[in-house]
């Protein structure tokens, strides 16, 4: 069995020693998830290109960018001219998602499609045979430190059983509330890959809470 990817989130990192956090990352997890709030498709502001370029020269592992933004088709070329290695958006703020996945692949990024709790996730079945990962996200996107919302673990078995079903090589990323206290459930129900922030930056040992997520 593959052990479960963790992608701690950087929203969570300590921006006054933010290289520290990048080499916590590098020595023990798997990949970098960085989310990019607008303002406008959610009601929050995150970072932009100035903090995934000065990330993307000092990371040994994958830069994955959640765009919580409009017209996301609009920066995906500068994403991967910033390094960005896994690109995702959500699909009710793109104007055409099949178009975009399309281009995003064509970049050379993997491309993921993300959607709330409140979209069914039977709306991303015609696209997982072209995504390299769907990103399920278990609390509304917009803010870090928001609770689990526990139906999560029925639509990522809805999604994980629809992709075993037509043999699509796509992954599961789940994002929002994720702890060592979930991992394991979250990780049966489908998920490959685990964002978490607050449970890994806050805790006493983030080296430790990011290994008592993994698969054992």
């Amino acid at each position: 069995m593959t052990m479960v990817k963790i992608a701690p989130s950087m929203l969570s990192a300590d921006f006054l020693h933010l290289e520290s956090d990048v080499e916590m990352v590098n020595r023990n997890a798997d990949i970098f998830h960085l989310d990019i709030m607008d303002g406008v498709f959610v009601p929050n502001i995150s970072y932009g290109f100035p903090v995934v370029e000065a990330i993307a020269p000092k990371a040994d592992k994958p830069l994955d960018a959640h765009l919580m933004i409009v017209n996301p088709e609009n920066y995906v070329e500068r994403f991967a001219k910033a390094g960005v290695s896994m690109l995702s958006f959500h699909l009710n703020a793109a104007k055409e998602p099949a178009s975009l996945v399309k281009r995003i692949r064509e970049l050379g990024m993997t491309p993921g499609i993300a959607i709330n709790p409140d979209i069914p996730v039977e709306s991303l079945f015609p696209y997982i045979k072209d995504c390299g990962f769907v990103l399920i996200m278990s609390v509304f996107a917009g803010f870090g430190g928001q609770k689990f919302i526990p139906q999560t673990l029925d639509r990522l078995a809805a999604v994980k059983a629809e992709i075993r079903r037509t043999g699509a090589d796509c992954l599961v990323e789940v994002d929002g509330g994720i702890s060592p206290d979930n991992a394991s459930a979250v990780v049966n129900a489908g998920a490959d890959i685990l964002v978490a922030g607050s449970s890994v930056f806050r805790a006493a040992d983030p080296a430790v809470a990011i290994a008592s997520m993994r698969l054992k």
